[in-house]
């Protein structure tokens, strides 16, 4: 498949030619092929699984299993026993977060994040150190959004009960180095959380080389439905792990004492009736995201990064976060004397998405020292035109209302 025809395969496109959209950290447009498979499964399919031993329900298990595998596949675990479907990124890291608070955290002991984490990473350890009595101990970033390997070190101690960073930066970018991040908790036998939600459509993630214990990733930031994501357990974690919700599906041994008999992971940890067409929908969109490959999807979004550079930086009042020199997938910027609400309401008037704000990770952007950025992110079907277009759409930006009347507020109560 090449990734110059992508942009065809997105039925939204076609409802609304001129849309150029550079929103896509927050959420991916869904090709046809994601949208048929869900459709025919509703259409052909549609039937709970683990329930029954008609047809229906027999074909349904089938797809919702063999969706499994896909995701395993993916992002190459040993076994798709490994992959827990769930809501998406938040509901997993709330998940490993409040089985830390329960069972492993106490007073004294303390859990390793960065200076970058979007809030889905940040607020489920603060509870869980709020409730244990632990402490949350943070890696700062520099002026580009990067952390240094030596002040990541500097904070893993023999109190260390885990580690939990983010892959990629919602909001400049930056990738981490999780790799080396991992081996240096492992030789400390720590484990380690990576929140993969700005990685996954993005770069190729191989959970083995890795050699981390949780990862997670949401389906709606790779062009699958909302509503569904993935948590991959390393087998060395699975058996102490409790379930996140309790209830149907979990169990085969119950009585009004107790439950006698927990199913095998990963079913034990998903209670109630799944989303199996949203499990469905996810495998059909990691399909179609392999079949461009991730490498050249990284070098794609390389050049779409690059030229944005070259775009807006020349522009005057521009100012660009991060590390410039170090492509990605997200470039965040702002404009001296604007309020980034005006300036993505001015892009909207011109048919361009792009997201505004304080993107879930206020911590990092008061570290920045402004109220908050734009943030233009890429995807198989943008362009370098689209950024020309962005580009000359700000030649013509001028304050707005957020900029006369609330030039301070990031938010209006």
């Amino acid at each position: 498949m090449s990734l110059h025809q992508a942009k065809k395969d997105f039925p939204i496109f076609t409802h609304d030619e001129g849309l150029i959209y550079l929103d896509n950290a927050a959420t991916t447009q869904k090709p046809a092929s994601v949208i048929d498979a869900m459709t025919h499964y509703y259409s052909h399919i549609n039937a709970n699984v683990g329930r029954s031993v008609h047809k229906l329900s027999n074909r349904s298990h089938e797809a919702y299993e063999a969706s499994r595998q896909t995701l395993g596949q993916f992002v190459n675990a040993a076994s798709s026993n490994s992959i827990v479907f769930t809501k998406g990124t938040t509901e997993a890291i709330n998940f490993v977060a409040q089985n830390f608070a329960k069972r492993c955290l106490k007073p004294g002991d303390e859990v390793v994040v960065t200076g970058m984490e979007h809030h889905s990473n940040l607020l489920p350890w603060q509870t869980a150190c709020e409730e244990a009595g632990a402490t949350l101990r943070v890696v700062p970033v520099d002026a580009t959004g990067r952390i240094r390997l030596e002040d990541y070190q500097a904070l893993l101690s023999p109190q260390t009960r885990l580690v939990a960073i983010a892959h990629v930066s919602n909001v400049l970018g930056v990738t981490n180095p999780v790799k080396e991040m991992a081996r240096l908790a492992r030789e400390r036998d720590i484990p380690v959380l990576i929140d993969g939600a700005q990685a996954i459509a993005h770069l190729k993630v191989d959970v083995q080389d890795l050699d981390v214990d949780f990862y997670c990733f949401s389906g709606h930031k790779m062009y699958g439905p909302q509503g569904i994501g993935v948590l991959y357990i390393h087998p060395r974690q699975t058996e102490w792990l409790a379930p996140f919700q309790t209830g149907g599906g979990v169990a085969y041994g119950v009585n009004y004492e107790r439950v006698t008999h927990y199913l095998p992971a990963p079913h034990r940890f998903e209670a109630g009736t799944p989303n199996v067409a949203g499990a469905v929908g996810l495998a059909r969109a990691a399909s179609y995201l392999a079949a461009f490959g991730l490498d050249a999807v990284q070098q794609h979004d390389q050049e779409l990064f690059f030229h944005a550079v070259k775009q807006l930086g020349g522009l005057p009042g521009v100012q660009l976060f991060g590390a410039p020199g170090e492509p990605g997938s997200i470039l965040s910027f702002g404009i001296r004397d604007l309020h980034p609400y005006d300036v993505g309401n001015h892009l909207n008037n011109f048919d361009i998405a792009v997201r505004t704000g304080v993107h879930c990770a206020i911590p990092l952007v008061d570290s920045l020292g402004v109220l908050g950025t734009v943030r233009m992110s890429f995807s198989v079907y943008n362009t370098p035109a689209d950024i020309d277009k962005v580009a000359e759409a700000l030649v013509s930006v001028k304050p707005g209302q957020w900029t006369k009347e609330h030039p301070t507020s990031r938010f209006l109560h």
